[in-house]
């Protein structure tokens, strides 16, 4: 089992709130509330491709006051221009989230740099997309010059969480309404597929809990089995997992939320 730096489980754990509030009213705010504490994000863009001249505003969060500006002008015929676009078709056939290649401004232009860099405020950016049967949902995070261009460990962790941001979006925005669906049934859903399928009952029960932000002491009291019950169901339950922490454990649930979790 390949091992996660803290710094990297860190992050992925940072994302499950927004995971977990996919398909409701608060899903835009844990994301960006996620993004800002990772990486310091200013803005979240996100546009849907429905072929190659079809393209949706689907969020639009931030601190960038002409955002809606923005967005409309890029679907309108912006997005003619954006050089992400070869990178985003060439691999629509891609299962998987597309990583776009690192912000320079030297790559849009005149035109589209002044409305979307200057006149924005903009100075930095990080991107990927993902493609979801035919259509593409295209995330862009952004940075403005009041803070300054992204620092190299801030790419590093927005690199390590897009692919599964790009997930969460996709599932969100698929039209899918999970408001019915309670979180916590979400996260026990995941506990049917490896590794958690490896669990007994007790063990998932415990583990959902402890994903739900839930401490030993209030996980016995929910499940009326004393203290060291639950602390000997979590360590049987890491010791399967080959795991050795929280983070790790929410590392693998943003694993099989992100991309399988937007397919299924």
């Amino acid at each position: 089992m390949q091992t996660l730096r803290l710094s990297e489980t860190e992050d992925l754990s940072d994302v499950t709130a927004a995971v977990l509030a996919i398909g409701r009213p608060a899903f835009s705010c844990a994301l960006m509330d996620a993004l800002s504490r990772i990486a310091g994000v200013d803005h979240c863009m996100v546009f849907a491709f429905h072929g190659e001249r079809s393209v949706r505003p689907q969020l639009d969060i931030g601190s960038v006051s002409i955002a809606g500006e923005l967005g409309a002008a890029y679907a309108d015929h912006f997005h003619l221009a954006d050089p992400n676009r070869d990178v985003i078709f060439g691999k629509a056939a891609s299962a998987f989230p597309i990583l776009l290649p690192a912000f320079s401004r030297r790559m849009y232009n005149a035109n589209y740099a002044k409305m979307f860099f200057e006149d924005a405020g903009i100075v930095d950016k990080v991107a990927a997309a993902i493609w979801v049967d035919y259509s593409c949902f295209y995330v862009n995070l952004y940075r403005t010059r009041k803070r300054g261009p992204f620092t190299q460990d801030q790419v590093g962790r927005l690199s390590r969480i897009t692919p599964t941001v790009a997930a969460a979006v996709a599932r969100h925005f698929q039209g899918e309404s999970l408001l019915d669906e309670d979180p916590f049934q979400r996260l026990e859903a995941l506990f049917s597929r490896p590794p958690l399928i490896r669990l007994t009952p007790r063990e998932k029960e415990v583990c959902v809990r402890i994903l739900s932000g839930l401490g030993s002491e209030t996980i016995s009291a929910d499940l009326g089995i004393g203290l060291q019950t639950v602390l000997t169901y979590r360590k049987r339950a890491y010791g399967k997992l080959g795991i050795s922490s929280q983070n790790e454990l929410f590392a693998i649930v943003l694993r099989l939320a992100s991309p399988q979790f937007v397919r299924q």
